[in-house]
C-alpha cells in the first residue's frame, strides 16, 4: 500500500478569488462564545482569509471577552448578545456557544437583520431547528452551519470522483467513525454535554458531521435501519470523581438502501481505545476507494484517499487536486483549513448569489435524519426517508 502523498496547492484561480474580495469591503463578524473553539478554529480561519474582518467578540464574562480580544487585536469586546448585533460594523454573526444557547442568539441576529452562522447543531431539536430557517428565510438574510467537514478540501475531493464515476456506480459504502472521548469518563470541558436535551452526543455531533460529509458526496438515503445504544451507562466526570447515569448514546450503527440504489452501513462509536478515526470504504461497479484519517476531529491531515481500479487492482494514494483548494496556504491543523474552507465559500455565495455552503436548510434534512436513525431504533423497524424535505 502506498504512503500519503497527498500535496496542498493554492490554485492562481483561488488566489483570484481571494485578491478580489479583498478589494471589496470585509466581512465584518462579530464572534458569539470564546472557548476553544473560537480561539483554535474560528479567529485563525477568519484571519487567514482576506474577505474578512473580526469585529468584535461576545462572552458572558466581559473579561474573558476583553483578554480574547486583546490577544487576537479585536476592537470590541461585549459582554451581551443585544450589544454585539446591534453594532453597525457586525455583517455576519457567528454563533460558537453550546447547542442549547443556539436558537436564542440566531434568533436575535436574525432580529437584527444579520446574515449568521451556526455551529451545528443548530438547535437541540429539529422543530426549533426549522423554526429558524423559516425566520432566516423571512428575514432574507443568508444562513449558514458549521458543517465544515463537508467544505474540506479532501470531502470536496472524494465528491469529485463520484460525480465523475472515477469507480463507477456506487454499490456499498461502509463508514466508521470513532473517538476515544464520550466514553465511561467525562472530562470538566465536556460535562454540559452530559444532559439528553442538550443534544450533544455521539450521534448528533459526529454522526451529524460525518453523515452530512458522506452523503453530500455519495448521495442522499432512502430509507434506513438502526440500532442507539448507551453501552457506557455510568459515567465518571474526572474533575470530580462523581457518577452519574449515562442518558445519551455513545454508539451507533445504521444501514440501508441510497435512492440511487446503493446500499449503506454507518458506525458511530464513543470511548475507543485503540484504532479510532475515520475509514471509509467504498465499492463501485468499476473500482473502489477507501478514505481514512487517524483522527475524526481536530485532524492534523488531510484524509487519505486510496483507489484501485478494475479486478485486483493495485492500491494507490491519490493527490489532492490543487482545484479543491479555496484557502492560501498554511500551517494551520486541517481542521481549522476545513472551517476557513466554508467561510471563504461563504464569502463566494455573498459575492455570486450562490449557495455553496451548508445552510440551515442542510440543518434541518441532518436533523430529521437523527430522528429517522432514534426512530428505527426506537421501534426496530425500516424507515423511510423519502418525501422528508
Amino acid at each position: 500500500m502506498q504512503t500519503n502523498t497527498q500535496s496542498v496547492f493554492v490554485t492562481n484561480s483561488a488566489l483570484e478569488v481571494g485578491r478580489l474580495m479583498s478589494e471589496h469591503k470585509p466581512i465584518r463578524v462579530g464572534l458569539v462564545g470564546v472557548g476553544n473553539w473560537a480561539t483554535y478554529g474560528h479567529i485563525p480561519a477568519l484571519q487567514l482569509l482576506p474577505q474578512y474582518e473580526i469585529a468584535a467578540v461576545c462572552s458572558r464574562s466581559i473579561d474573558k471577552a476583553t483578554d480574547t480580544a486583546k490577544k487576537f487585536g479585536i476592537e470590541r469586546a461585549v459582554s451581551r448578545v443585544e450589544d454585539l448585533v446591534a453594532l453597525p460594523d457586525v455583517d455576519l454573526v457567528a454563533v460558537l456557544s453550546p447547542a442549547p444557547q443556539h436558537a436564542c442568539i440566531v434568533k436575535s441576529a436574525i432580529a437584527a437583520g444579520k446574515d449568521v452562522y451556526c455551529e451545528w447543531p443548530l438547535t437541540t431539536n429539529t422543530n426549533d431547528s426549522a423554526q429558524l430557517l423559516r425566520l432566516a428565510e423571512a428575514a432574507g438574510v443568508r444562513h449558514v452551519v458549521g458543517l465544515q467537514r463537508t467544505l474540506g478540501a479532501s470531502s470536496q475531493h472524494l465528491s469529485q470522483l463520484l460525480q465523475e464515476r472515477y469507480i463507477g456506480d456506487v454499490r456499498s459504502v461502509h463508514m466508521h467513525v470513532s473517538m476515544d472521548s464520550f466514553g465511561p469518563t467525562r472530562s470538566a470541558s465536556l460535562e454540559w454535554t452530559l444532559p439528553a436535551k442538550n443534544f450533544s452526543h455521539v450521534l448528533s455531533i459526529y454522526g451529524g458531521h460525518f453523515m452530512d460529509m458522506l452523503f453530500h458526496a455519495i448521495g442522499r438515503p432512502e430509507s434506513l435501519i438502526a440500532i442507539v445504544e448507551t453501552q457506557f451507562p455510568t459515567l465518571t466526570l474526572t474533575r470530580t470523581g462523581e457518577q452519574l447515569p449515562n442518558e445519551t448514546p455513545d454508539e451507533v450503527m445504521a444501514m440501508g438502501r441510497l435512492a440511487n440504489g446503493g446500499l449503506f452501513q454507518i458506525h458511530i462509536e464513543g470511548g475507543k481505545q485503540n484504532l479510532s478515526g475515520l475509514r471509509i470504504e467504498i465499492t463501485g461497479t468499476e473500482g473502489d476507494l477507501k478514505v481514512f484519517n487517524d483522527r475524526a476531529f481536530v485532524t492534523k491531515r488531510h484524509d487519505v484517499i486510496e483507489a484501485a481500479l478494475g479486478d485486483k487492482g493495485a492500491w494507490a494514494s491519490l493527490l489532492l487536486p490543487s482545484s479543491t483548494i479555496q484557502i492560501p496556504r498554511s500551517d494551520l491543523d486541517v481542521s481549522i483549513q476545513d472551517l476557513a474552507q466554508l467561510y471563504a465559500a461563504f464569502a463566494s455565495d455573498k459575492q455570486t448569489g450562490a449557495t455553496t455552503v451548508r445552510t440551515f436548510a442542510h440543518a434541518v434534512e441532518l436533523h430529521r435524519l437523527i430522528d429517522a436513525i432514534n426512530e428505527s431504533s426506537l421501534t426496530k423497524t425500516t424507515v423511510s426517508l423519502m418525501g422528508q424535505r
